[in-house]
């Protein structure tokens, strides 16, 4: 984590090849992208720079958490970059964090990383005591048994 950019991140290694986890992190994120038992369902997304990215979370109790934002960036089989800080066209919304998930190679895997950078040591702070860490380490460990299954 780094203070001076109020970043928070995880990062794990993945027994499978880039093109393997790209297609599970990218295209399958109904399979992995919230701690269970806590599920998503992808709304909108127009993977492209200025793109919607729409989703909503449900939790066991019937909690309903929308996620709206935009697309920064979309580099595929490497990263995609999202922000609910604009939504729809360009219209300016409460922001949160920006969002990055990203692999790489390595070895005969992937490095999988993600973060989360907020606007403020406070939001920072707040989205580390919502439970950051374990929440964003479940998600990669949910992602890497999906992709390590079908890798072997």
């Amino acid at each position: 984590m780094s203070e001076a950019s109020n970043e928070l991140s995880v990062t794990r290694f993945i027994a499978a090849p880039p093109a393997k986890v790209w297609e599970v992190m990218a295209e399958r994120q109904e399979e992995w992208w919230c701690p269970r038992p806590w599920r998503v369902e992808v709304d909108q997304q127009e993977r492209r720079p200025g793109g919607a990215c729409r989703m909503t979370m449900y939790g066991p109790n019937g909690e309903v958490a929308p996620q709206v934002g935009i697309y920064l960036a979309y580099d595929e089989g490497e990263r995609f970059v999202t922000t609910d800080a604009v939504v729809g066209d360009f219209q300016p919304s409460g922001p949160f964090m920006i969002g990055i998930w990203e692999i790489a190679p390595e070895a005969d895997g992937t490095r999988y990383t993600a973060r989360a950078r907020h606007w403020s040591e406070e939001t920072r702070r707040n989205h580390e005591e919502m439970g950051f860490i374990e929440g964003w380490n479940a998600c990669a460990a949910q992602l890497a048994e999906i992709c390590e299954a079908e890798a072997a």
